[in-house]
């Protein structure tokens, strides 16, 4: 009630003065729709943005209202989801289009997180770059004549230029700003600042709209992949300050997260300026969608259970949004469940470029969904396996870590999740139970049971491996201390 009361008063108003270019379009088939067949595409991934980080999903402490604006003026997913709970391995399945267990990054470095001693298993081993076998989407564009760019955060390797992209700007193996923190001095891959007093979101932004400058007439792709809002916590000092002098939310309330979001905000409304300055808009798709769940350091995802770098609802849901001039229609929300291999397929078929038969794509195109949000994909599940370590907290067994080596599954409105050190299974109805209160695997054995199989008839399509070897350094009398949540 709270999103659609949100909605329908930011739809009105964006109705009325249209701020970021708002279409006016109706729900169209395949056969009817006015959308160019090379579209424009603009894609703002963002690290480590929480469900409800932002305004449209009822945060009452983050500003955002350039997202909320592109919220009412396109598509909104209730129900997306990243492939994987932290960086790497969501953007692998991202720029391959497939799931983990194909490409194997399951996790950032080193799998093995955590004391030795309170491993039980040893987890499975982990790849950290994307192998030049895998064929991105940017590579699939590439091939249909469109100029594309990589800013921001890459994590799959040294560069982004070796995957399809044609630029690349402060790229790199990094998961986080490590070539230089958020303020400068700072050093990236071409882009280079010595001096004091520039914020790397901003100038990012700046990169992003250059870009668009040189190449708006022609057919272009740009992933502006902030690093933001990603740790380490730093943020332009002024607009901390002023989040500092307001009260805090109901769930949130750490000012310099809140600035980091504002920054990003501020960016997605430049961005989208220029393209109505270009008068380009119409013929721009604009994406919208994060990584992974809001680290739980540094904000609040109530009502859903869990952060970044879990399998509950909190480290995998993810805001999406999708404006797609001419197809869209503005103020619409769909909930059908979708996941990021989904959007490979999507920008092959939205800019009409052509996946080689010898590929295979685990997702699904979401086009039918961005014509009529009411329409199914018809698919029965989407999967997630993390066969690896966290540290942290967060495991449903008191254990030093965020994460043991798991597995879930979504079937409809039901999720399963296997915890792989016991065996345990969780049963949980979402449509019932967002936040994952109530596990339900003992009151319902058939439905667990169903999904378990389904879960297994999936990964020996996938030859995803579990984990079955015994850590030898395993101590059962252990005692964990409690210690500060690791990002």
């Amino acid at each position: 009630m709270l999103f659609n009361i949100r909605l329908s008063v930011l739809v009105a108003l964006l109705l009325a003065f249209n701020p970021i270019g708002v279409q006016r379009a109706s729900r169209v088939s395949a056969a009817e729709t006015t959308a160019p067949s090379r579209p424009n595409v603009v894609f703002f991934f963002i690290d480590d943005l929480g469900w409800a980080d932002v305004g449209y999903q009822g945060s009452d402490f983050y500003r955002t209202p350039n997202i909320d604006a592109l919220a009412a003026s396109g598509l909104v997913f209730t129900d997306a989801y990243a492939n994987a709970p932290n960086c790497a391995p969501s953007r692998a399945c991202l720029l391959s289009g497939q799931y983990s267990p194909r490409h194997g990054i399951y996790t950032v470095g080193d799998p093995r997180r955590g004391n030795d001693r309170f491993r039980k298993l040893e987890p499975v081993e982990n790849d950290t770059v994307l192998d030049d076998r895998f064929v991105t989407w940017a590579e699939v564009l590439g091939a249909n004549n469109y100029t594309l760019a990589s800013m921001g955060k890459w994590h799959l390797g040294a560069d982004p230029t070796k995957q399809g992209f044609d630029i690349n700007i402060a790229g790199r193996e990094w998961g986080s700003p490590s070539g230089g923190g958020y303020h400068s001095p700072y050093k990236y891959p071409n882009l280079d600042q010595p001096a004091k007093g520039e914020y790397l979101t901003d100038r990012l932004t700046d990169e992003a709209i250059r870009f668009i400058d040189t190449n708006h007439d022609k057919p272009f792709a740009l992933y502006l992949t902030h690093y933001a809002v990603h740790t380490p916590i730093q943020a332009k000092a002024d607009v901390a300050a002023r989040y500092s002098a307001l009260p805090a939310g109901t769930h949130q309330k750490n000012a310099k997260y809140a600035a980091m979001v504002e920054s990003v905000d501020d960016s997605v409304g430049r961005v989208i300026a220029k393209l109505n300055e270009l008068k380009i808009a119409d013929n721009t798709v604009v994406v919208f969608y994060s990584d992974n769940g809001g680290f739980g350091g540094a904000t609040s995802n109530h009502p859903l259970r869990g952060a970044k770098g879990m399998l509950y609802e909190g480290g995998i849901r993810e805001p999406l949004i999708i404006r797609w001039p001419g197809v869209t229609k503005p103020g619409s929300r769909c909930d059908e469940p979708v996941i990021g291999v989904d959007l490979y397929p999507t920008f092959a078929e939205m800019t009409s470029s052509k996946i080689a038969d010898n590929y295979e794509l685990d997702g699904l195109s979401l086009v039918p969904l961005l014509q009529d949000p009411t329409a199914s994909l018809s698919r029965d599940a989407i999967f997630w396996h993390f066969p690896c370590y966290l540290q942290g907290r967060g495991d449903p067994a008191g254990g030093p870590f965020r994460t043991t080596p798991a597995a879930a599954i979504r079937m409809g409105d039901w999720k399963l999740i296997e915890w792989f050190e016991t065996g345990r299974l969780e049963l949980y109805n979402l449509a019932q139970d967002i936040g994952e209160s109530k596990d339900l695997s003992q009151s319902n054995p058939a439905k667990r049971d169903a999904l378990h199989a389904r879960m297994k008839q999936w990964r020996s399509k996938v030859s995803a491996s579990v984990p079955t070897t015994p850590n030898p350094k395993y101590d059962p009398n252990a005692k964990p201390k409690r210690g500060r949540q690791q990002k």
